[in-house]
């Protein structure tokens, strides 16, 4: 039996789409089990509402408080220790939860998560690592936002724990490794990605299991070119909205277009299958789930205003991350390249 603690209060969202999302998760995966932690006599009531096909698989710990969006990461750290996102990170710390997934505040996650689990020795920072849609299939993109200013150190320690989860958990190989930058000339770029570059190429030019493919541009984010994008958490955070932006543009654009005419409309009913697929593989949703990588745990970051349906993506990014032993994969893997 797994076990995967939610932090079902935090984030933007009702918690009832994320209760109705480990509804659904329990319905999938019949060996979970599910720690709904919160504010218990609600989630009670909410879970009266709902059809379960096994509340066995469901156990209720209640939390006083509740980290909000508007929290100071390191006031939370230090006065809401009673919180939902602190108790699902002390599950885990505690062998009690194999993994633990929260859509609260990210800043606020990552200092709780560093202070509860720790980082592996010689991880000096926590990345967040998300999957993108790309032309062949999807990429990780790391960092998101945990860390806005990097050294080279750090760019190429997101390098290693990237490549490990690429390969571990959505079975590459051997994950290309690329490094965003604003051009692939070797003068361009700032210092620290033209060190990082250099020390890629020289630890990872000869290793086994990876392969780094250099400068890549943002235009190459989503072609299919790298596994794995390593860039700075300002960056990252940037250049994924900015896809979630053009995303959202390219499905308004196409509704408005087909509610034009009636001749439209007739053509929008032809090809609409055609457009369902292209909308699954670009819609954001469907990639929920951030990994924070370095931490000895699984965490899993939603995203802050995920519905049922992507909460749910972030219980099944917990459950496969659990089935694969990540942390475990990147301890060998951080001893074996780093220390």
């Amino acid at each position: 039996m797994m076990t995967v603690a939610l932090d079902v209060m935090s984030g933007d969202d009702s918690p009832r789409s994320r209760i109705r999302a480990a509804v659904r998760a329990l319905d999938r995966f019949n060996s979970l089990h599910l720690q709904l932690v919160g504010d218990q006599p609600l989630i009670e009531d909410y879970l009266s509402d709902m059809e379960c096909t096994d509340r066995s698989r469901i156990s209720l710990i209640h939390a006083n408080k509740t980290v909000t969006m508007h929290d100071k990461p390191s006031l939370a750290l230090r006065g809401k220790k009673d919180s939902s996102m602190w108790k699902v990170l002390e599950l885990v710390a505690k062998n009690e939860a194999q993994a633990c997934v929260s859509a609260g505040n990210t800043g606020a996650l990552m200092a709780m998560g560093r202070y509860v689990l720790k980082t592996f020795a010689g991880i000096d920072r926590p990345a967040i690592a998300a999957s993108v849609p790309t032309s062949t299939g999807s990429a990780l993109l790391m960092d998101m936002g945990a860390n806005v200013d990097c050294t080279s150190m750090h760019l190429y320690q997101f390098a290693i724990m990237g490549a490990q989860l690429a390969s571990s958990v959505y079975g590459v190989e051997s994950p290309r490794v690329g490094l965003l930058n604003i051009g692939t000339e070797e003068m361009k770029g700032n210092e620290q990605v033209r060190l990082a570059h250099h020390l890629l190429q020289e630890k990872l030019g000869a290793q086994q299991g990876l392969e780094y493919i250099g400068f890549i541009e943002g235009h190459d984010i989503f072609s299919g070119s790298a596994d794995v994008i390593v860039c700075d958490g300002f960056v990252g955070n940037v250049a994924l909205k900015t896809g979630e932006g053009v995303a959202s543009l390219i499905r308004d654009g196409l509704k408005s277009i087909f509610q034009r005419s009636l001749l439209n409309r007739f053509l929008y009913f032809l090809i609409s299958p055609l457009l369902r697929e292209f909308n699954r593989k670009i819609d954001p949703v469907l990639h929920n789930g951030a990994s924070l990588l370095g931490l000895q745990g699984i965490v899993i970051k939603s995203h802050g205003g995920a519905d049922e349906k992507g909460f749910y993506r972030a219980i099944c990014q917990a459950v496969k991350e659990a089935e694969y032993e990540v942390p475990v994969r990147i301890a060998r893997e951080v001893e074996e390249r780093l220390l």
